[in-house]
């Protein structure tokens, strides 16, 4: 039986669909406030019987902080998929990102290890890949360095560093790291809102990039990597290095609106950050933009996206692609 952590997010609603392809069943965990109708969305846009597949999840009602809830949900499971996990910038929200996101991880490694589980497979993200003092490309190999570095992404490593442990004490793991993914279903959270907010006519543009990668991408690179002999291994997943400003035009060109012709300086940012965070403590409001962002966007990394391709001959699909497609379906849904 396969486990499924996620799966009402933008990668685990498109794993469980091509899982159920090929599965009779999947296990997926769900919180009680999870939007479940996303996930049948995601099914219509690609397949005819979308109701028929969704019916074969067998869905759990648990948190990955919620040990008693995991519990039942690990019961008959021989593989896990680990998508899940809390998104945000936002220095407040340190604790609850740690709590999810490293001692959540912590939690499920343990509960693959007390099960005896053949193998994990965690989607983890480029923001746990280190930086390169004398090249802007790094690898999977990049040294790590804490400092001036978005809590987010602290918390993601030290979920890293949860897997590797469980990889010390006998467990099979895999991780995928995904740079921005783009695809289609999440309209107004995450990467979605390049479609969103494009759409509403987006005029100014982030400095500099990132790398980019379409979701069905990153589902077919977990789903080898699961099927395969590899373990103990971390993955770059990034089809391509891109700035924003290409990105975001391409976007744009896609749904027929005008490309973002106003360039974000970072001295501006730097003000952005200091009124937000004014806002912040006047109002109590989550915080929008952080030091830490500004500071990413400073500098582009190259990621070096080869280490995958050549471990499952794997061929990323065309960033041009997956844009035209997601834009698309954001269309469609338009109407």
């Amino acid at each position: 039986m396969i486990l499924v952590t996620g799966g009402t997010g933008l990668v685990g609603a498109h794993l469980l669909l091509q899982l159920l392809k090929t599965e009779d069943s999947v296990k997926a965990i769900h919180r009680p406030s999870s939007d479940l109708d996303k996930v049948k969305k995601v099914f219509s846009y690609y397949v005819d019987n979308a109701d028929e597949l969704y019916a074969k999840i067998k869905w759990v009602v648990a948190d990955i902080t919620d040990i008693p809830a995991l519990e039942n949900a690990f019961i008959g499971v021989t593989h896990v998929y680990h998508c899940a996990a809390l998104i945000s910038f936002d220095p407040n929200d340190y604790f609850r990102l740690r709590r999810t996101n490293a001692t959540g991880t912590a939690n499920i490694v343990n509960f693959c290890l007390a099960n005896s589980v053949e193998k994990l497979a965690y989607v983890s993200s480029i923001a746990t890949i280190g930086k390169n003092e004398n090249s802007p490309i790094v690898t999977e190999e990049t040294d790590w360095n804490e400092a001036d570095v978005n809590v987010y992404a602290i918390t993601k490593y030290a979920a890293e560093m949860e897997v590797w442990r469980g990889t010390q004490e006998g467990l099979d793991a895999v991780i995928v790291n995904p740079g921005v993914i783009l695809g289609p279903g999440y309209w107004n959270s995450g990467s979605g809102q390049f479609f969103s907010k494009t759409a509403d006519g987006l005029k100014y543009y982030p400095p500099n990039g990132s790398g980019f990668i379409g979701v069905g991408d990153v589902v077919d690179m977990c789903i080898r990597l699961m099927k395969s002999d590899l373990k103990n291994q971390r993955y770059i997943a990034v089809a391509k290095n891109a700035t924003f400003k290409e990105v975001l035009g391409k976007i744009a060109t896609a749904l027929g609106k005008p490309e973002p012709n106003k360039a974000l300086k970072i001295w501006q940012l730097n003000i952005l950050y200091r009124l937000d965070w004014l806002a912040h403590l006047l109002t109590r409001r989550g915080r929008k933009l952080s030091k830490m962002q500004v500071h990413g966007l400073k500098s582009q990394d190259i990621y070096e996206n080869t280490k995958i391709t050549t471990a499952i001959d794997f061929t990323y699909t065309d960033l041009d692609e997956v844009i035209k497609t997601t834009s698309s379906l954001f269309l469609q849904e338009q109407l």
